[in-house]
């Protein structure tokens, strides 16, 4: 296996920084961090569970320059010599498997939100938010100056530290992205104006940056290579700009993509963009620089990341969310058990969304150890207990692998022949095979950690009663939801499970009753086929929110596949030919309607929840059993069911 990853694995030299391979783990944002922007526990146990991965280059999450630069108020901080003994115990914490340490110093400008509601942001123009839609205030010269300085007392501070190079943070719209962006600087000084000067600040932190930690000592420096946003700069504006910051002191080019505020979250870029997909950029950086460049672009797999350190494309390679859906992955497909790796279904379900929507810190909605690692049984459990797993979905598949992990004899029943539950219908949709594909994998390590698999076997009383479990963990799934409505009896009305598994094909003018992300998907995948789709939904706004990465590719879809989406609308009639609607009070009849799909969601399964209850059986509900809702929840209850047993 070396030898066909021999590119992968062969060391590269910066300045005196040696690292041992081409993998890169880059920063990834935790909210892991001490309330007073301190290492904390946690953080050095979420880092050290992606240090024993074994990659060769390590940067830190974003560490906050100064004050007035936090994006959230337990960013760590680099900005006093406070933070050093911290920053120490991490950057020891990643030596301590071989790999080389790299301290991330950033300053978010107007991207926060507390600090634009507390009108404490700032920016290099009063130009308000794309991501928040709040006004910063403008730097004066004497806090640019301030700034500069702040940068190079940080990089000192991760030398101090321990680290072996420092990065510095220009991408995804934070304070450098802002002077360099037309959109967001629009000063008259000699920081504003063409490209050269928007990009002077750049310039002058590296320099500082230099001046501070000595030639030796390696810089980063980490870019969007396209703006990714309509009148934003791209990667062909920057080839004059990048030998200036080389000799500035940029050791190296690390190569992303985009703002928060450009569409699609293509700085976390979903399913739809394939893996490698940005690393053509990083190519023509590399034609421009004789510096290392790393490559960036939603890779999962070790294979084709040796592909393309071998053509040249990039000098180093960075998996940013498989290092969180598989810490292990590099081990694994360095022994030939590729199979085994756990790939990163670009969800963005805990990583992203449950940061930007105030869901609390990182976690990985199909690894439930990620952003808990403190909390992780390593086991073996104490007492090994006889467990029953009923419902074969995420929520039961990962609640029997984790409780045959810790030692308990599981077996696990699905009344369907086939494992997945929803997810065998989640993958049917554009670009959602994936989904399938990682339940046949979840199926297939629950077999192989010696759960006990009994598929079409529906559990019943009786088997509870004589069969006698020590405990039983629920995850029976949810159940379709009909509405009443007069005509849901029609021969032309079918069901969302139904047209995506094949079972009934699709009509050309169809009608889908539900606008969650059920009746979505569906929709998409009748667009996809070229059905001319009516979607009503009877809340006012979609609740497949556009914020997300997939929401917006989803909402994209429909409006090029030209579905009618009607938000704030019922369905008060169904008839043979045609359906009735009230729309914002105005009754409307829609014709011809040749197919009727409902997918208005599911609600929890009842059976067997009260008889374990009067039978007084230890269990656990767990997933759509409980409410149904999405992946994360599912596999973390069913996660933290088998460690309570």
């Amino acid at each position: 296996m070396a030898n066909s990853l021999k590119h992968l694995f062969s060391p590269i030299r910066v300045k005196k920084m040696e690292i041992p391979n081409r993998i890169v783990m880059p920063p990834m944002g935790t909210n892991l961090g001490n309330p007073d922007g301190t290492v904390s526990e946690a953080n050095l146990a979420y880092m050290k569970r992606r240090a024993r991965g074994g990659a060769g280059l390590i940067i830190t999450e974003i560490s906050a320059i100064h004050p007035s630069g936090m994006a959230i108020p337990s960013e760590l901080g680099s900005y006093d010599d406070r933070f050093i003994p911290g920053l120490k115990m991490l950057a020891d914490v990643i030596h301590s498997h071989g790999s080389k340490a790299v301290l991330q110093l950033h300053h978010t400008g107007r991207e926060s939100l507390f600090m634009l509601k507390a009108g404490k942001a700032i920016a290099p123009s009063p130009i308000r938010s794309l991501v928040f839609g709040m006004t910063p205030r403008e730097m004066t010269r004497e806090e640019i100056q301030e700034l500069i300085a702040a940068f190079g007392a940080a990089a000192f501070r991760g030398k101090q530290a321990g680290f072996d190079a420092v990065e510095v943070h220009g991408a995804h719209g934070y304070l450098l992205t802002q002077f360099l962006s037309a959109l967001s600087n629009q000063r008259t000084d000699e920081y504003g104006g063409d490209l050269s000067n928007r990009s002077r600040f750049i310039r002058e932190v590296l320099q500082a940056v230099r001046r501070r930690v000595g030639e030796d000592f390696p810089v980063s420096l980490r870019l969007s290579a396209e703006e990714f946003i309509k009148g934003g700069y791209t990667v062909e504006d920057l080839k004059p700009l990048l030998p200036e910051w080389v000799k500035a002191g940029a050791d190296i080019i690390h190569a992303s993509l985009g703002t928060h505020g450009s569409p699609g979250g293509i700085t976390s870029a979903p399913i739809e963009y394939p893996p490698g997909f940005n690393v053509g950029r990083a190519k023509r950086i590399k034609e421009i620089v004789n510096v290392p460049v790393i490559g960036v672009g939603r890779f999962t797999d070790l294979p084709l990341a040796d592909e393309v350190i071998g053509r040249g494309d990039a000098d180093l390679v960075a998996f940013g969310r498989q290092f969180l859906a598989d810490p292990d992955f590099i081990l694994k497909s360095r022994e030939g058990r590729f199979e085994d790796v756990r790939k990163c279904i670009a969800c963005n379900q805990g990583c992203i969304e449950r940061l930007i929507l105030g869901e609390g810190n990182i976690r990985c909605a199909i690894n439930p150890e990620t952003g808990q690692e403190t909390l992780y049984p390593q086991g073996p459990a104490a007492v090994r207990r006889r467990v029953w797993v009923i419902g074969g979905g995420p929520a039961g598949l990962t609640a029997a692998w984790e409780a045959a992990r810790l030692g308990h004899r599981v077996d696990l029943f699905e009344k369907e022949k086939e494992w997945g539950g929803q997810l065998r219908y989640a993958g049917k949709p554009p670009f959602k095979g994936i989904y399938q594909e990682w339940g046949a994998w979840l199926g297939a390590q629950a077999r192989k950690m010696g759960v006990n698999l009994h598929p079409g076997v529906e559990a019943t009383e009786k088997m509870i009663q004589e069969g006698n479990p020590e405990a039983v963990i629920l995850a029976a799934g949810g159940e379709k939801i009909i509405p009443d409505i007069p005509g849901i009896d029609l021969p032309h009305v079918t069901d969302a499970w139904q047209i995506l598994s094949g079972e009934v094909a699709p009509k050309k003018q169809v009608l889908v009753i539900g606008g969650g992300l059920i009746g979505m998907e569906t929709a998409d995948f009748l667009g996809q086929k070229g059905t001319q789709v009516t979607l009503v939904e009877v809340l006012k706004r979609s609740p497949v929110l556009k914020i997300t990465s997939h929401g917006y590719m989803l909402h994209t879809r429909l409006r090029e596949a030209g579905c009618k989406l009607l938000f704030d609308t019922a369905v008060k009639r169904i008839e043979t030919s045609s359906v009735t609607i009230l729309s914002q009070g105005a009754e409307e009849v829609l014709s011809p309607i040749e197919q009727v799909v409902i997918a208005v969601g599911l609600k929890p399964t009842e059976n067997l929840k009260k008889f374990l209850e009067s039978k007084g059986i230890r269990h656990f509900v767990v997933g759509d059993a409980v409410l149904p809702r999405r992946i994360i929840e599912a596999t973390e209850e069913g996660a933290k069911a088998a460690w309570s047993l």
